[in-house]
């Protein structure tokens, strides 16, 4: 795994955390499927697909492109090397901090409007800072491959939290119930042939 990750991507680091990923995913997925869990290869498909997009997205590094056109629409005076952050952060932050208030006012009225102001509008900064970089295909791929491998057990764990384990699906599975009816009436067959044991 850290060959590849050197190889392909460029980095040991790529291939320490996209292997670790793909253990803990792969564990989880046999978990499920011994269980018996249906609908884990539409699981699979689906973290593929928002794997696919982020690559998509920041491979080229779009939302760095998006912001940096902003920027320089709006005329910021702004050195043009961190403009796209300044407009991120800024752009990220105001759209979020609309959000917490919507969410925060359905939870919790003004108060809890407040905290959702404040809180998504925190995250929204966040999220712009971290878009606002130019990535470059290799970081993308790299990237979308990460949050593909986090999406697929949680998107497992969304389908069993939906779904549940049927128990008396587990238990037929693995209690040998033909067994032990057969045992039982072999037993009661030694019981009324064998003398002593309850027969004649």
């Amino acid at each position: 795994m850290l060959f590849l990750g050197e190889w392909i991507l460029g980095s040991i680091g790529w291939g320490l955390l996209l292997g670790s990923e793909l253990l803990i995913a792969g564990a989880v997925a046999a978990v499920l499927a011994g269980l018996r869990v249906a609908g884990l290869g539409r699981d699979l498909v689906g973290a593929l697909v928002i794997g696919l997009v982020m690559a998509v997205v920041l491979g080229p590094s779009l939302p760095n492109l998006l912001f940096r056109v902003i920027g320089e629409a709006s005329a910021l005076a702004v050195d043009p090397a961190v403009r796209p952050l300044v407009v991120g952060l800024a752009a990220c932050a105001l759209i979020g901090g609309l959000v917490g208030l919507v969410v925060g006012a359905r939870a919790g009225g003004g108060r809890g409007a407040f905290g959702g102001l404040i809180a998504f509008a925190i995250l929204g900064a966040l999220a712009g800072a971290f878009l606002a970089i130019d990535f470059g295909w290799r970081v993308g791929v790299a990237l979308g491959f990460a949050v593909a491998l986090i999406a697929w057990p949680v998107l497992m764990g969304l389908r069993v939290k939906e779904a549940g384990i049927d128990a008396e699906v587990l238990k037929a599975r693995f209690m040998p119930q033909r067994s032990i009816d057969a045992a039982k009436e072999t037993m009661e067959w030694a019981k009324a042939k064998v003398p002593g044991m309850g027969g004649e």
